[in-house]
């Protein structure tokens, strides 16, 4: 399987609730790091974070990209009336999600800059 096609399998299958399909496609060692909080899962923890989050949400892969082993992609993931979203940026090896960085932003949860509303429409 691609690297591509790795990472975009391993989010469909945890959109199926898929948790033991989605650790066949994770390294024993994969190392994750969330950067809006500062947070970095390792191995098992990674997976077992993803499965504990509170039910009722829906993963939406955007779009994926690739160059060799890194594979970036933009997610969105609806819960509870918000919608979050990820830029993901992973390393695949021998077949599996080695290392990744997660950028996580809540959609409209930020007020703009009112010196930037005249370049806006």
């Amino acid at each position: 399987m691609a690297p591509h096609d790795t990472v975009t399998e391993f989010l469909v299958r945890m959109q199926a609730r898929d948790w033991a399909g989605a650790a066949e496609l994770l390294a024993a060692d994969v190392h994750v790091e969330f950067t809006a909080t500062g947070e970095w899962f390792d191995g098992p923890n990674y997976l077992a974070m993803n499965e504990a989050y509170p039910e009722g949400w829906t993963i939406i892969v955007h779009e994926a990209l690739s160059s060799g082993d890194r594979v970036a992609v933009q997610v969105s993931v609806d819960h509870d009336g918000q919608r979050f979203w990820c830029a993901g940026f992973y390393t695949v090896r021998d077949g599996v999600l080695a290392a990744g960085t997660e950028h996580w932003v809540t959609e409209r949860s930020d007020p703009p800059p009112a010196w930037r509303a005249r370049y806006t429409s």
